[in-house]
């Protein structure tokens, strides 16, 4: 189990000691089986004479990566859902070979009006490469059990 609602305090920042590097399998499995033929994501050729000089790895992965990452510290076992994303941005374009880390702040949090027996938190991720680059941030918001709760009822 990770965090409970209560466990998260509005501008605590958790950095998440696990990283990834992203691989080059990564982006071409993810593209193709998403189905985005993007050629700045598959078409070395392509992607040398655009304004990055390479291929970008697909955005989407990397926000899979930038909000799984955390999962094991933060919702793992405790969250009834995420409720949705506010607002996502990518800074910086990744490339394969990069590799990513997280931290995590919670930006807000209240107990859930229609549902007291959950809490509601504004989370905010965000993911930097190896050259502490701001790659991407994403702010959702998640439905947490509380501490003593019983889910069931």
């Amino acid at each position: 189990m990770s965090m409970y609602f209560e466990d998260f305090v509005v501008g605590d920042v958790i950095r998440h000691a696990v990283t990834r590097t992203v691989t080059e399998t990564d982006n071409l499995l993810f593209t193709t089986l998403t189905m985005n033929v993007q050629p700045l994501h598959l078409d070395s050729e392509f992607a040398a004479k655009s304004m990055y000089g390479q291929r970008i790895v697909n955005s989407v992965f990397t926000l899979g990566v930038a909000t799984g990452i955390p999962v094991q510290e933060t919702t793992l076992g405790t969250t009834l859902g995420n409720l949705g994303f506010r607002e996502i941005e990518f800074p910086k374009p990744v490339f394969i070979g990069d590799t990513l880390r997280v931290e995590t702040e919670a930006l807000d949090a209240r107990v859930s009006k229609s549902r007291p027996t959950t809490g509601i938190v504004g989370i905010e991720h965000r993911a930097y490469n190896q050259r502490d680059e701001l790659v991407c941030v994403v702010r959702r918001t998640a439905l947490m059990m509380r501490r003593g709760e019983n889910v069931a009822s």
